[in-house]
């Protein structure tokens, strides 16, 4: 099989125009077949604030209420995902920006209202995940470009996690290629210590994975990113790494393993 690299960048990177052209420039020398996955960033904040729709947040998670939906759906599938496109085009990479709604690609169900009404947040199931229709942009040499943005397949939009989304995408294409999903964020890696960005932890395994969490090492948004990676490997993904957004072409990194 051919080899295939899902790669998620967050928000704090989209936010910075500098650092995300430098990435994109990077990405662009990359080799091989790749999807990226970008987050939201500030911008679907601040444009709330200007609407005066209301952010609601349940543990450091936006809670989409429908007139979050149309907004984050504007920003993400709209502004920040062609922008992404348009930069790439410029410098030469044949991308196309999609939603999980385009060509079905990515449907979701929404999430139960119980025991917390998220809202319009779409949970993704890998198996349905249209893997045909990505693999046949892939074999044309078009990068895909996703937000994190789903569709119920009854005509609703649905929010969904990107790192949830790139770690979906990455479990389904495992069927069709030898997968590796990097997570790329402003961090050299995992860290032992928050404080200090040189504590970078090279081998995280299942087993110090649940030694960390215990010892309190792991903490906050890095808990679910790294739940969604360690989900991946044992449904099929052959590595995951965890890196800072300017490091995609070296082996600066946190590498997972089971």
């Amino acid at each position: 099989m051919k080899n295939l690299s899902i790669i998620k960048i967050g928000g704090n990177i989209v936010d910075k125009p500098e650092a995300l052209q430098t990435f994109l420039n990077n990405l662009n020398k990359y080799e091989g077949p790749k999807i990226l996955i970008h987050g939201g960033g500030a911008i679907a904040t601040q444009l709330s604030a200007k609407l005066g729709i209301e952010v609601q947040m349940h543990n450091g998670r936006r809670v989409t209420d429908y007139e979050t939906l149309k907004l984050v759906t504007m920003v993400y599938a709209g502004l920040i995902n062609k922008q992404i496109v348009a930069s790439l085009q410029k410098i030469g990479c044949n991308a196309v920006g999609l939603s999980g709604a385009d060509g079905d690609s990515v449907p979701a169900t929404r999430r139960a209202p119980n025991p917390i009404d998220w809202g319009y947040v779409g949970d993704v199931d890998p198996l349905k995940i249209n893997t045909s229709f990505l693999t046949q942009l892939l074999g044309r040499g078009i990068t895909p470009v996703f937000c994190a943005i789903t569709h119920d397949s009854n005509g609703s939009l649905l929010n969904t996690n990107a790192d949830t989304m790139a770690s979906s995408i990455a479990r389904a294409m495992s069927s069709e290629f030898n997968t590796k999903l990097i997570y790329c964020f402003e961090k050299d890696g995992v860290l032992s210590d928050p404080n200090n960005d040189d504590s970078v932890i090279p081998l995280i395994t299942k087993e110090s994975y649940k030694q960390l969490l215990a010892d309190g090492k792991i903490i906050g948004g890095m808990i679910p990113k790294l739940d969604n990676a360690f989900a991946a490997l044992e449904e099929g993904v052959g590595e995951v790494y965890i890196k800072n957004a300017y490091n995609i072409l070296n082996n600066k990194e946190t590498l997972l393993k089971l």
